[in-house]
């Protein structure tokens, strides 16, 4: 069975480059080992990066040991739904693409509030440096 985004359909890939995902598979896919519902498709802007850093999450900075390579605006990122919703409430959140969204999210983050912030991957993320 097919996991679902928020919005009923089947989840749809969030991100490759940098590979994104709880599993590392590209989706925000979710299941009992996700203790942090890594589960919101955000595509990052620097005030979302810079709030994350602020809180202890540091999204930004590169982590080889991890295969991380660090995030820069524009990157779409699953990230934990407890984070974006502080993010969403201090007036910082990334945009979100719902399509990606699972929808475990909704265990955490009212739909309301990630309509409020849906979007399209802009044709140019530069646009989501300001």
């Amino acid at each position: 069975m097919p996991d679902l985004n928020v919005l009923g359909g089947e989840l749809e890939p969030c991100g490759t480059d940098p590979v994104t995902g709880f599993y590392r598979d590209g989706c925000c896919s979710s299941g009992a080992e996700d203790l942090g519902s890594h589960t919101i498709c955000a595509v990052v802007t620097a005030e979302f990066l810079e709030h994350q850093r602020r809180i202890g999450n540091d999204l930004s900075t590169p982590m080889p040991e991890y295969h991380f390579p660090g995030l820069v605006p524009g990157d779409r990122w699953c990230v934990t739904a407890a984070n974006w919703l502080r993010a969403h409430q201090d007036g910082a959140a990334a945009p979100v693409v719902l399509a990606s969204t699972h929808v475990r999210a909704l265990e955490v983050v009212p739909l309301d509030a990630l309509r409020q912030h849906a979007v399209d991957v802009p044709a140019d993320p530069g646009a989501l440096e300001t």
